[in-house]
């Protein structure tokens, strides 16, 4: 796995601390995600008022990660990354302070939006980073580590932090402590990062990257699907953000071993996300995002919901259905890989397609709670996100295979008829 002496078992080593930077980062971005919306609620919003919350931070998001492709290919990640950590800090001061202080609604959807610019222009930019310094064979394993590191700060160290934290800190107090985190994060992916990406990645002026984002998808359709899937992908993560931890206390599981089934769940997603990085390289990019992502995630998106039901609640049992989830869910790994390989030039405008898709899921797993627990309940939701990953399998099936796996195909091929006459 080890292929050169420039990686580390698929991981680069000229960018291993930025790699490191996102997943401190991340942790610092994390904090909130199992706990705000029942704080929230507990405090006397409603769950459609926090869920609107979470959507119009998804739209931020959205925009900041369509941009975060064509603005690294126009002025570099270092700049791109750098605006990113900037707009987090101004948005979290003002969420936490004015915001969440006096429970100001309007200031707190302001705010939480200005904070929404942020981690995609830091993350996806170094993400767009690694796709240009590992091209071809090992990009699937080099996309494995980022998913890793950001899926491990984001949901398993935010969570196991949060349930440190809260204790001593407080609700607030652990948010205002997310700004040191991301700090720190940005000084390690910054600062001690010394990889110079290539200048001619970014010859074009910020004017006709744009316009190239926004024209990829009508010179490649099939980018579009791969878009659309990855909106589906994590649409479930982030609509179970709003009304799980809900409907898990309705079943006996109460914040604490929320927060703490959650960090388990991605320790279990993080662990699957470097193997399905090296299954993509091996087994074949589109087949694996089609039957362990949407496949998979079909059915144990169902499974999860109803395990508090089927197990009276047995915390164990619930976990164990999780983390089947969380593992599932990183099949869609290869998807950052596959994208980049089906347009042999635009890399970058292709990326913020699928960085877009990133951001649409903060939003759209929000937007679908609101818009259905009213009139279909729980689990008239949890139906629909099943139902989405069988739309994003039939849409997968329509992907042509893209030159990663082309290439990997025919590596097999010769590997098997090496061994065949040995």
């Amino acid at each position: 796995m080890n292929h050169s002496g420039n990686t580390f078992y698929g991981l680069p080593k000229r960018l291993a601390w930025g790699y490191l930077g996102i997943l401190i980062f991340m942790m610092g971005d994390g904090v909130e995600q199992g706990w705000l919306s029942p704080y929230l609620v507990g405090r006397g919003l409603s769950i459609q008022a926090s869920a609107a919350l979470f959507t119009v931070y998804g739209v931020t998001i959205a925009i900041a990660s369509w941009f975060s492709g064509v603005l690294t290919d126009s002025y570099g990640p270092r700049k791109t990354m750098l605006a990113g950590i900037l707009l987090y800090i101004a948005g979290t001061a003002g969420f936490v302070g004015p915001g969440l202080g006096s429970l100001n609604f309007p200031v707190m959807l302001a705010t939480y939006a200005l904070r929404g610019f942020g981690y995609p222009l830091f993350a996806y930019s170094f993400l767009v980073w690694i796709i240009y310094r590992s091209p071809g064979r090992g990009q699937s394993a080099a996309v494995g580590w980022f998913w890793f590191v950001f899926t491990g700060g984001l949901n398993v160290f935010g969570a196991y932090y949060s349930t440190w934290a809260i204790r001593r800190f407080g609700y607030t107090g652990t948010l205002w402590t997310s700004i040191f985190w991301v700090a720190l994060g940005a000084f390690c992916a910054l600062a001690l990062n010394r990889d110079k990406l290539d200048g001619r990645a970014h010859a074009l002026d910020g004017r006709k990257q744009v316009a190239k984002g926004l024209t990829v998808i009508r010179r490649h359709p099939k980018i579009l699907l791969c878009g659309v899937i990855r909106v589906i992908n994590t649409t479930s993560q982030f609509a179970f953000l709003v009304f799980m931890p809900v409907y898990m206390a309705s079943h006996g599981i109460g914040t604490r071993q929320w927060l703490y089934m959650w960090g388990t769940i991605f320790t279990s997603n993080i662990a699957f996300n470097l193997l399905f990085g090296f299954v993509g390289d091996r087994f074949g990019l589109k087949r694996t995002v089609l039957w362990f992502g949407c496949v998979g995630c079909a059915v144990s998106t169902l499974l999860f919901y109803y395990a508090p039901v089927w197990f009276g609640g047995d915390f164990w049992a619930v976990m164990l259905t999780g983390c089947l989830w969380g593992a599932l869910l990183a099949g869609f790994v290869p998807l950052s890989a596959l994208t980049p390989s089906l347009v042999e030039s635009d890399k970058g405008a292709a990326m913020a397609v699928l960085n877009l898709g990133a951001g649409l899921a903060v939003f759209a797993g929000p937007a679908i709670v609101g818009l259905f627990i009213g009139p279909l309940g729980s689990e008239g939701v949890i139906w629909i996100l099943s139902g989405l990953y069988i739309v994003a399998a039939v849409l997968t099936a329509l992907l042509p295979t893209g030159a990663a796996d082309r290439t990997a195909a025919l590596r097999n091929k010769r590997f098997d008829v090496k061994t065949s006459t040995t």
